[in-house]
This record gives structure tokens, C-alpha cells and sequence, in this order.
């Protein structure tokens, strides 16, 4: 069949690799016009075509063993772009997830963000009958994802530390994310009631409330009293399936107490199974008996170098630089002379913009290469289109648009503009929401995000939001092993479910370990969840 197109390939992989691992003879379909024409074939085009014998074209839709976007990395094929490297030892792997009906890779070819359509595009393979796992080696990163027997042929079952039968299950990323304030003391429960009595945030804020209050908690407060609060807000994301948050400071708006912020989510690194990324938000707002001006020369002439000192002694990492840009906070003009500043210093630019007026913060970020843009209620089409050309990510935070009952971003022109779009839950005193599978739901309700664009905007293009694209968001042979275990026949349960995620999310697992699992009253005991 297809005699004319196709030629069989028969090799023995074991003799064709230094290391010790056994690969089974195998048979592949191989489609000649794509055969090289000189040299090896590539592994990895021989290893996807293993899959119901597809021909190359084919399975570079369903791939077995991926090491790279274009070659598994132990030959070098035909235009591969990709360095060689050896695939991990099968010795000691670390777990091995196998039987599961859907893996949702959401990105299979590298890409470091989905933009516009291609946010709608996900990478999912299917197996009703259950036959699908992922294999985690002993680094915490994924070494292979495929069938159940491709999987098990590379890497036998004796050689994992951890095997878990997720029979009928879905696999897919960790969710990150992309916008969060979790370090501060006081809530702010009154204020919530003056909002639905009718102020608006700058009534709020001008009345005593907002930023300004919880900064005069947060700084009486101390680091021990801080990380106390911390802890089980990230026990909270993680249990509703967050692996990766961004994590600002900006409660404090002197130096001491930003600094005190920032060793607060260095303190709780270890202690958390939730990975954090860094933000210093120095200029939140402005501080009583300050002008902006003031302000921003704090920020820039006291506030930074002392960031860059205490990272310079590895005492803080930090990975990015956030600024309130706001009418009556700080202007475009002072936000662009903090971000220069940050950027200098090496940060990654990520601030607040367009969320209660306009005035074009958007077309200034994305001028200055600014990894992402939160909030962007009131962004303008020029600011869209910059943003997109420049790629910076559109971080989106629907509930905070909820609660405040703000304008709805435009998110379906940023998408057909080609932008890529993020979400995160703006978890702060304001916006109490811990929530990123109920933010996806309020994205396809309140701000008419597909099911498919949303899982996006709360995976890969969150981690692109905070650098982490190259190893977070997706599940791709490399990438950190985050994933999340699914009991429901679809990944699409967790959308749909609203405010059902701790039931639908059986485990969590981060590097490749179980860090969380569902507990066991939450079904009935040998009862699987029924739809």
C-alpha cells in the first residue's frame, strides 16, 4: 500500500546510541519525499511515525518522543535545527503516568507563546481506551510522552521511582499564573462593600482605602507574620492546579519594606510547591506626602540599586520590574523612566497599564520591549497593534474587571490582531481570588474566550509572560514535568466546572513528584467521578 510514496525503515535502535539504553527493533512508515538524502534518518521522525503507522507528515501531528520542536536530538535529520544531545538515562526515571484517555500538550512544536488564532489550537492527543502516558526522568522533566507502548519500550517500568495508573484520567500543564500580589497583611472586606454601595477604585483609594491601606499594614507587619499569611495562599494555588504564579512586592513603597516583601517569597521558595517569579513593584503607587516625581526618583535612586545589591549577593531573585502607570499615580513618562532604570539592571519589564483610563501606556511598553502588559481595559487599537508586533504578552485579569465592574478588555481584537494573550488572577486584598481555572471560566463568559484560548492564556502564554516559555506551559519532552491529573472524560471539565476545580483535579504534580492529591472525602472511597 502506498508502495509508490513510501519506503520501510528497520532498525535496531540500541546499536545506533552510545548509551545504554534498549530500544526494540522497530518498524516505521517513512515518507519518502521526506527521507534525507544523505545520511540517518532522524530518530525522532522515526520514533512519531511508530504511532498506528503514520507517515511522517502525519505524525508530526501526534508525537511519540519529542527532545526538541523539529528533531528528537540524537541525529540531526534534514534541517534540523537542533543541537544533538542524548536522551536521559532509562537507569533512574523519576515517574510514570500511563493508561490516560487525553494528554493536552497544548503546544507540540516549541513555540514559546500562542498568538492570535494559534491560541485556539491546541496540541492534545487522544486515546478513549486509556493508552496514553508521560514519563518523567530524574531531573523532574519530561523524557516522553506517547503510547503506552512506545512509552514503556524506551524507559520499562522497573526503572521508575514512582508509576501511577491514571486509567481513563487527562494529563495536562500546570497552570501559571501571571499577575499576582500575595505578600501583605489586612484585608480589606469593608472596601468591598463600599464598591457595591457604588465607589469606584479611585473613590476608594482617595478615601484612605486601597494600595495605601494595606501598605500601612504590611509594613507594621513582620516577615514572620507575612510568610504565615503566605504559605497557605500558595497551598491554595496549588490545590486549584496553579505550579507557576508571578509574585509582586509593591506593598510597602519604601525600601525596607520592599526589600522585607521580596525576602518573604524567598523564604517561602522552599516551603511551597508553587514556583514563584519575582516582580518588584516598588511604584504600586505613591506614597503619603509624595509626588509621583518623588516617587519615581525613590524607586530608581534608592529602591533599585538596593535590589541590585542584594541579587548581586544571591540573597533575592528577581526576575521583573512592575509599575502602576494610572492617571493620578504615576505618568507614562515617570513609568518609562522606572522601567529603563529596571531594565538596565537586566529585569524583564511586566507593569500595570490601561486599566483605568487611556493614555497609551501600551504603545510605550511595547516600544521598550516590555515582556507583558497587565490589565489593558482601556488599551487603544495603536496600543494592540504594538503590542502584538513587539510580542508583548496582553495579561488579562478578568476577575479584577469583575469585581470593580470595570469595561471588559478587548480581548477578541487583541487575539485578531495576532497578540498573545495571558490570564492571571490579580490575587490581592482587592480581588481575592486564588482561583486560575475559575478566572478561565469568567475569561470565556465575561470576555467571550474560547475554552481553548483560554487553557492557553493560563499555560503557555503565562509563562511567556514571565520568560518561562522555554520550559513551563507546555508538555513537551525537555519541559519541567508540572502537569495536573484531571478526573473527567475532557480537559475542557475544568472550564466548565465553575468553582469545581479542587473536585475535578485528583493530583498536582510539580518536577515530577506529587505535591498535591485530592483528598479522599472528596469522593466516594473506589468511586471514580461520574459525567
Amino acid at each position: 500500500m502506498h508502495s509508490e510514496r513510501f519506503i520501510q525503515y528497520t532498525v535496531r535502535m540500541a546499536e545506533l546510541m552510545a548509551s545504554s539504553i534498549y530500544w526494540p527493533k522497530c518498524t516505521v512508515m517513512v515518507e519518502a519525499s521526506r527521507r534525507p538524502a544523505a545520511g540517518p534518518v532522524c530518530l525522532g521522525d522515526l520514533t512519531r511515525g511508530v504511532l498506528a503507522g503514520q507517515s511522517v507528515v502525519s505524525a508530526r501531528q501526534s508525537p511519540v518522543l519529542r527532545g526538541t520542536s523539529q528533531c528528537c536530538g540524537v541525529w540531526r535529520c534534514t534541517g534540523c535545527l537542533s543541537p544533538t544531545r542524548e536522551l536521559p538515562s532509562a537507569a533512574a526515571m523519576r515517574l510514570l503516568l500511563h493508561s490516560a484517555r487525553q494528554v493536552v500538550q497544548v503546544c507540540s512544536d516549541g513555540q514559546l507563546a500562542l498568538r492570535g488564532a494559534e491560541m485556539g489550537r491546541l496540541a492534545v492527543l487522544d486515546r478513549p481506551d486509556g493508552g496514553l502516558a508521560v514519563a518523567v526522568d530524574s531531573d523532574g522533566k519530561i523524557a516522553a510522552i506517547g503510547s503506552n507502548e512506545s512509552v514503556l519500550a524506551a524507559y520499562p517500568e522497573s526503572s521508575f521511582e514512582q508509576v501511577m495508573d491514571v486509567s481513563g484520567q487527562v494529563l495536562l500543564p500546570g497552570l501559571v499564573d501571571a499577575h499576582t500580589h500575595p505578600v501583605w497583611a489586612g484585608d480589606r472586606v469593608n472596601e468591598f462593600a463600599m464598591k457595591l454601595a457604588g465607589a469606584s477604585y479611585m473613590e476608594v483609594h482617595q478615601a484612605g482605602g486601597g494600595i495605601n491601606f494595606t501598605v500601612e499594614k504590611t509594613r507594621a507587619a513582620s516577615e514572620e507574620t507575612l510568610l504565615k499569611a503566605l504559605l497557605p495562599r500558595l497551598q491554595r494555588m496549588i490545590s486549584t492546579g496553579t505550579t507557576l504564579a508571578e509574585c509582586k512586592s509593591g506593598y510597602g513603597l519604601d525600601t525596607e519594606t520592599e526589600v522585607k516583601m521580596l525576602r518573604v517569597l524567598e523564604a517561602a521558595r522552599p516551603r511551597s510547591a508553587v514556583e514563584l517569579s519575582s516582580t518588584f513593584c516598588g511604584a504600586h503607587s505613591v506614597p503619603k506626602g509624595k509626588t509621583s516625581s518623588e516617587a519615581t526618583d525613590t524607586v530608581i535612586d534608592g529602591m533599585l540599586p538596593e535590589i541590585k545589591r542584594l541579587r548581586d549577593l544571591g540573597e533575592l531573585s528577581v526576575d521583573s520590574i512592575d509599575v502602576f502607570c494610572e492617571k493620578g499615580v504615576f505618568s507614562v513618562e515617570e513609568t518609562s523612566r522606572i522601567l529603563r532604570a529596571g531594565k538596565d539592571q537586566g529585569l524583564l519589564l511586566n507593569f500595570h497599564g490601561e486599566e483605568l483610563c487611556r493614555l497609551n501606556s501600551a504603545e510605550m511598553g511595547a516600544g521598550l520591549g516590555a515582556a507583558a502588559i497587565s490589565h489593558l481595559e482601556h488599551v487603544s487599537p495603536e496600543g494592540i497593534g504594538a503590542m502584538a508586533a513587539a510580542g508583548t504578552v496582553a495579561v488579562i485579569l478578568p476577575t479584577t474587571a469583575y469585581i470593580l465592574r470595570l469595561v471588559a478588555p478587548p480581548v477578541r481584537d487583541m487575539i485578531a490582531a495576532g497578540a498573545a494573550v495571558a490570564l492571571g488572577t490579580d490575587f490581592n486584598p482587592n480581588a481575592y481570588c486564588l482561583s486560575m481555572p475559575l478566572v478561565m471560566h469568567l475569561a470565556c463568559v465575561n470576555l467571550r474566550m474560547t475554552m481553548a484560548e483560554a487553557l492557553s492564556a493560563a499555560t503557555i502564554n503565562a509563562a511567556a509572560s514571565l520568560g518561562r516559555a522555554a520550559s513551563h506551559g507546555s508538555l513537551e519532552v525537555g519541559k519541567q514535568a508540572d502537569l495536573l491529573v484531571l478526573d473527567a472524560p475532557s480537559w475542557k471539565h475544568l472550564i466548565y466546572q465553575f468553582g469545581e476545580a479542587a473536585h475535578i483535579i485528583s493530583h498536582v504534580i510539580k518536577r515530577g513528584r506529587v505535591v498535591h492529591s485530592r483528598p479522599a472525602s472528596a469522593t466516594a472511597a473506589g468511586e471514580r467521578c461520574q459525567y
